[in-house]
């Protein structure tokens, strides 16, 4: 029999001092526990990812010092080993680094394991800075039973789809008790499905219980959601952590399987997860909250139209922050509505939030006198409906400037695909909530809010009014764009395509078959294909959004800008 502690922490990239703090708390409870080993994340002490901090000059001796403080805590509890992620460096030919694991106990390194699969596909690219480790298991007896290690990456190929070299063969002839893996895998939707299903089919075939421990919380654009769990060969998944949070866990595991710290049975783990709209939700607050505690942001700012977009960034925003910490500001002009400033006022005094009121129409005006009275023709057209969104871009970096809030940006995946939106003016911000969600989940998503707290946090009003940009008379969405019921399926096929889960993927595939066989369909499919190639420009330019699919624009999709799009 063996315990073990799962620490699934959130830590912060490079801040090794406040990580190792952490650490050693989640040890010391771990000790309490009476466990005799005690599991962080990879590359928990630096945080994932790095990136080119990795070659900072003092990155790699901030590390060794963190190292220090570690073996020195775990002096202090001797009985007690630690299974530490972290960046290493490594001799001989190749890259200067690799991805290690070690076990500490006592204040001395008893093991290191180097990971051996190390992707660059989609948001990963860890061949930058790291070598691959050699193929070989790695094994420790600890107490009376013998332990292997991987890391992330080295789990996942047990199918022999992705990489020649498979590090469950080796551990399997090695016949550990446990294998102890540890993790980033950032999340998207349908994300832990995939590790169950992964994970449990690798116990199965080579007969190895295993820990899974991942990290939890928001770096930049990704969010890493924890649920960390234990695999068994024949029941499949049996524990499973807390989601979107911090959670340190003691289990025992002996011949009979996985139990709690004090040997009582575990409870199921339901084979679904959240709901697709309640893992946006839960996946963005914590992706805002901690870009924002990590930036130094401890208020906000959104530009509020009545529309859906705004309206559902708001939302968030006040779910993160605190309602009191969010400032909206609607800024009509002549073309705006009085149904819109209305339904910003009705959606604010429901959420808390405050709501400023500055109108743009005189600064339209001048910014139009002034470009006529200089150039000899008057702004019309597109020009003076983008000069009324960088207007308003401006007007929301003054209040950002002056008093410190972080501006949110609220375009959604739909319009920054087709390059529906201003640069300078409505692309302005630090972050985007929604960019990863297209027009019609944004819809969705408000109804999910009111369903899900039973009152209207998102006014009728709103998702029921047509959108519109509000930036020519009577203008509505569909004359620029198709309806987005029709858009959103194609932009699926188009930016997603085989990275859907199998289900969406059929989905879309059988709908975008029948659109082209319509009159006119493939054409229409060719324009949006065109729009989203034209468009990469705006998109590099853009505030950084977060993660919520398995594909999203940003270092998930790396797209040239002057090239020939087919």
């Amino acid at each position: 029999m063996i315990k073990v502690t799962l620490a699934q922490l959130n830590v912060t990239v490079g801040e090794m001092d406040g990580n190792v703090r952490k650490m050693i708390a989640a040890a010391q409870r771990a000790r309490d526990d009476a466990a005799d080993l005690v599991v962080f994340s990879e590359l928990s002490l630096t945080g994932y990812y790095p990136g080119d901090l990795l070659d900072e000059p003092q990155f790699m001796a901030r590390v060794s010092v963190g190292f220090e403080a570690l073996l020195q805590a775990s002096r202090q509890m001797p009985a007690l080993h630690w299974v530490v992620g972290l960046p290493a460096v490594h001799t001989g030919p190749g890259k200067p680094l690799r991805n290690v694991l070690r076990v500490l106990r006592g204040g001395e390194v008893l093991l290191e394991y180097a990971k051996q699969l190390l992707p660059t596909y989609n948001i990963f690219n860890e061949r930058r800075h790291f070598e691959p480790g050699p193929d070989v298991a790695k094994v420790l007896r600890i107490g009376t039973a013998q332990v292997g290690f991987l890391i992330c990456e080295d789990g996942w190929n047990d199918d022999g789809s992705d990489y020649a070299v498979n590090p469950f063969d080796r551990l399997r002839d090695a016949a550990p008790d446990l294998v102890v893996s540890i993790n980033a895998s950032p999340s998207h939707i349908g994300k832990r499905e995939q590790r169950h299903q992964i994970f449990a089919a690798a116990s199965h075939r080579n007969h190895l219980p295993i820990l899974y421990v991942n990290q939890i919380g928001g770096h930049d654009q990704l969010v890493y959601d924890g649920a960390s769990f234990a695999v068994e060969p024949k029941a499949g998944v049996v524990f499973e952590a807390r989601r979107f949070e911090e959670d340190v866990t003691t289990l025992r595991i002996d011949a009979h399987g996985f139990r709690a710290a004090d040997g009582e049975p575990l409870p199921a783990v339901p084979a679904a997860g959240l709901s697709t709209m309640a893992f946006y939700r839960q996946q963005i607050v914590l992706g805002l909250r901690d870009y924002a505690r990590r930036c130094g942001f401890t208020q906000a700012v959104v530009g509020s139209s009545g529309g859906i977009d705004s309206a559902i960034t708001l939302a968030l925003a006040a779910a993160a922050f605190g309602p009191d910490r969010v400032t909206a500001i609607t800024m009509p002009s002549v073309y705006s509505s009085a149904g819109s400033v209305d339904d910003s006022q009705t959606l604010c005094d429901g959420l808390g939030v405050r709501l400023y009121r500055h109108p743009i129409a005189d600064l339209v005006q001048g910014y139009s006198a002034g470009f006529e009275a200089a150039f000899g023709a008057p702004l019309q057209g597109l020009s003076l409906e983008n000069l009324q969104a960088r207007i308003r871009g401006t007007i929301l970096m003054e209040y950002s400037n002056t008093w410190g809030h972080l501006l949110l940006t609220t375009g959604n995946k739909s319009e920054m695909s087709v390059g529906y939106c201003t640069l300078y003016g409505d692309t302005n911000g630090g972050l985007g909530l929604i960019g990863d969600l297209y027009k019609t989940e944004v819809f969705a998503l408000s109804r999910h809010l009111n369903e899900a707290t039973g009152r209207e946090i998102i006014p009728r009003a709103i998702i029921g009014k047509p959108p519109s940009a509000e930036l020519a008379p009577d203008q509505k969405d569909t004359d620029s764009l198709p309806p987005y019921e029709v858009l959103d399926e194609v932009l699926k096929h188009l930016i997603e395509g085989h990275g859907l889960a199998h289900e969406e993927r059929e989905q879309v595939e059988a709908y975008v078959a029948q659109l082209v066989q319509l009159p006119d369909g493939a054409a229409l499919v060719d324009r949006i294909r065109r729009l989203v190639a034209r468009s990469e420009y705006k998109r590099r330019q853009a505030p950084p959004v977060i993660r919520v699919r398995a594909r999203a624009f940003g270092s998930g999709r790396q797209m040239p800008i002057a090239a020939q799009h087919f």
